[in-house]
């Protein structure tokens, strides 16, 4: 069982000539109201089912090219349970995702329930500071973040799970100060939004943050509002693989998950790549990184993100963190643009109305490597994340890439 808001719902066993041996069916979930899309994915997670969850605002024709690209035999929606002309056996017992295609198009991504519940233990094992706490899952529960991490965490630790249904924060921060010891599930942005309307002196109590690394800016904000905040760190294909258990540096993303192994650099100054194994196979986060002496997992960068300049690697990190040491700088993103000999240079757009461009390219001459300075500096009311707080880079480099104020 679990909580929808406050009201309590009992999850029953699925019925019907449609849920007759779900172990050998796969279904894709495609429903609107969070209680029966909740109720269907554990039922069917319970029975051994194949499980395909669809975020609700996907288009219903688009829902079903999606099942069939995932080789669902099973489509349910508002309309009932619809048999689906899928070519190859459908198998069960597996969890159903799709990456989130931001470096490419969206890829069919199936893992076992054994794998799950093994991220399960590992994940409670690993992580006993929240055993007291109140689990609040308000982001989609058709993601593994708010699904896996979330509710199913609370279940194997013995708790309901608190599950919002609105993107109200008004109603979140009134929810959580109703429960005890409440631990938030959310994005990054929400987080961002809730620790502006929380009063200093009646912080959130606990919240995890997931997705993307948190800005300086909104560390900061989130920070002070949150007693215990926390951070994990994984992928679609892999799940969650670290978990920092005391957020003090947001690129530290966590200590890696004991059912995994994990190897990257142990370097700072020479990041490599994130690859974790799970026992079965090799799977690159896309990620750069290193680990420290006691064992921390530090993010630097993703591997698409890193920008070439005649031959030496530039983190965007660096040339973003130096920007917002800057009195006035509110936020800051750098990223690669093309020169006229078709060769990577450092562009870089600022929130900060009364910081000059010029004033910015002096301060960054004193702390960072020629090479490693912005050829174009460009200021902007807001920069443009996206509502999960992540930022396009790319798509920042086309708006930009005409950008007048050159070093």
């Amino acid at each position: 069982m679990f909580i929808l808001n406050d009201r309590q719902v009992d999850i029953a066993p699925l019925s019907g000539q449609d849920f007759i041996n779900p172990e050998s069916h796969r279904y894709a979930i495609h429903l609107h109201d969070k209680d029966a899309v909740l109720s269907h994915i554990l039922a069917l997670w319970w029975a051994d089912a194949g499980v395909f969850p669809i975020h609700p605002d996907i288009p219903a024709t688009k829902a079903r090219d999606m099942a069939l690209q995932a080789d669902c035999d099973r489509l349910v929606n508002e309309a009932g349970v619809h048999a689906l002309p899928v070519v190859a056996d459908a198998l069960g017992g597996v969890l159903v995702q799709m990456s989130s295609g931001t470096t490419g198009a969206p890829k069919v991504i199936t893992r076992t329930w054994d794998q799950v519940r093994r991220e399960l233990e590992s994940y409670v094992a690993a992580f006993p500071e929240p055993a007291d706490m109140t689990p609040v899952i308000a982001c989609p529960i058709t993601h593994s973040y708010g699904l896996i991490a979330g509710v199913m965490v609370a279940l194997e630790r013995g708790h309901m799970p608190v599950v919002i249904d609105t993107l109200n924060p008004k109603y979140i921060l009134r929810r959580m100060r109703e429960l005890r010891a409440p631990l938030l599930y959310t994005s990054p942005a929400m987080l961002h939004t809730l620790a502006a309307f929380s009063p200093a002196d009646h912080p959130m109590y606990g919240a995890m943050t997931s997705g993307t690394i948190l800005s300086k800016p909104w560390f900061e904000q989130i920070r002070a509002k949150t007693t215990h905040l926390f951070q994990q760190y994984g992928c679609s294909e892999a799940g969650c693989i670290a978990i920092n258990p005391d957020l003090q540096d947001a690129a530290a993303v966590g200590r890696p998950l004991t059912h995994l192994k994990l190897k990257t650099s142990k370097d700072p100054n020479a990041p490599a790549p994130i690859v974790v194994n799970d026992g079965q196979r090799n799977i690159d986060t896309g990620d750069l990184g290193y680990l420290t002496s006691d064992g921390m997992l530090v993010f630097v960068a993703r591997q698409d993100d890193v920008i070439d300049v005649a031959g030496l690697n530039v983190y965007p990190q660096e040339v973003e963190q130096a920007a917002l040491a800057m009195d006035g700088v509110g936020d800051a993103l750098a990223f690669a643009q093309k020169d006229a000999l078709g060769g990577d240079r450092v562009g870089l757009v600022f929130e900060g109305s009364d910081v000059a461009p010029n004033d910015l390219r002096l301060w960054l001459i004193e702390r960072l490597a020629p090479y490693q300075l912005p050829a174009t500096l460009h200021s902007v009311p807001r920069l443009p994340r996206e509502a999960n707080g992540k930022i396009n880079r790319r798509d920042v480099a086309r708006r930009f890439a005409e950008a007048e104020t050159t070093l």
